[in-house]
């Protein structure tokens, strides 16, 4: 991979990460992956619930490939303003309360407001209270500003999310928030770079999903609605760190995770490692069990179903606001699905059927 690339993808996923796109508040991040995809695609468009999609046309146009990233992420929505200005909330989607206590946060209300987040100090607990972690329901958003002044700009419903800027650290390894799944986005961006210097037969549809958060809800919509002949879903998975403890295998820097299971069509796996191996590039293998989680699980059982792949960009502390990942793994993932693509043969009886 070029250097010109690797910055290139690196700037892109600082931009989608710093943005703000909570499941169902998604505008202004499918606003971006539209303007960068566009030059890279035949036809853009995007549909009733804000899903995007991005079409490639094959030189054969035999079969629809769907690819499937989502572009929101975890966050928090006021519940209750109190009478001192205090702001309450909950979450949307799966936030880890643990890490919320002191972030910065924008409250997007009438207006963007900065806020932070707040709780009792260490100064005024009991003993006991010193080893627990604050809860969210414990917690504030303190704005800065007088009780009637908080009403003029802010009202219940309004959606929060973490402030923060990427950071770089070393070996192309970056951190920041909403990495899951924006650097998904980024692998398509990447494999639709590589198609442009490839054949490839067959028409591929990159989807920048919505909602997976909270039930996968884009996979489900985009899926049905495009009816794909073979599709792969784009997300995270867990990298390990020292105190996972064995529990988790795959390690950051060495390649994406190409799943294996029930929620995986066999035929789409060995396609994946096979070109892995031509192309040598590197890849893990995770086992998924049951369900994966994921836009793959949606997308497999759309319809009369769907052959689905999945491949994960190995990350560290998921759902937290220093999600971590190495650039190489994204652009590795997006080599490695182009490549896939490109040799998938004309016709595609065996991945049509188990």
């Amino acid at each position: 991979m070029s250097n010109a690339q690797m910055q290139s993808a690196r700037e892109y996923l600082s931009l989608l990460s710093v943005g703000s796109g909570v499941s169902g508040y998604e505008s202004s991040i499918a606003s971006m992956v539209m303007e960068r995809f566009k030059p890279l695609t035949d036809e853009m468009s995007c549909d009733s619930i804000g899903n995007v999609y991005a079409l490639k046309k094959g030189n054969k146009r035999r079969a629809k490939i769907m690819l499937a990233a989502h572009m929101d992420e975890i966050g928090l929505i006021v519940k209750k303003i109190d009478s001192r200005g205090f702001l309450r909330f909950t979450s949307i989607g799966g936030v880890d309360q643990r890490t919320l206590l002191s972030q910065e946060v924008l409250v997007h209300g009438r207006q963007t407001i900065s806020g932070i987040i707040g709780a009792l100090p260490p100064h005024m607990l009991q003993n006991g209270d010193l080893d627990q972690a604050v809860k969210m329901e414990e917690m504030v958003i303190d704005v800065g500003l007088s009780p009637a002044s908080v009403n003029e700009v802010i009202q219940v419903g309004d959606i929060i999310t973490l402030r923060r800027e990427t950071y770089s650290l070393l070996n192309n390894v970056i951190a920041g928030k909403s990495l899951d799944d924006r650097a998904g986005v980024v692998v398509m961006m990447v494999c639709l770079e590589e198609l442009s210097h490839l054949q490839h037969a067959h028409d591929v549809i990159a989807v920048a999903t919505i909602q997976e958060e909270v039930g996968v809800r884009g996979a489900l919509t985009s899926s049905y609605t495009l009816n794909p002949d073979l599709a792969v879903a784009i997300d995270v998975t867990h990298a390990s760190t020292p105190d996972t403890k064995g529990q988790v295998t795959i390690d950051l820097g060495k390649g994406p995770a190409v799943a294996m299971g029930p929620n995986i069509h066999p035929a789409i796996y060995r396609h994946f490692a096979d070109t892995a191996k031509e192309h040598r590039l590197p890849i893990q293998i995770e086992p998924i069990p049951g369900a994966s989680g994921t836009d793959a699980w949606a997308i497999q059982v759309t319809q009369e179903g769907i052959p689905t792949g999945l491949i994960s960009i190995p990350l560290r502390y998921m759902h937290t606001s220093v999600e971590t990942l190495d650039m190489q793994d994204v652009l590795n993932s997006g080599k490695l699905l182009a490549h896939f693509i490109a040799s998938l043969p004309e016709e595609l009886e065996e991945f049509l059927c188990y």
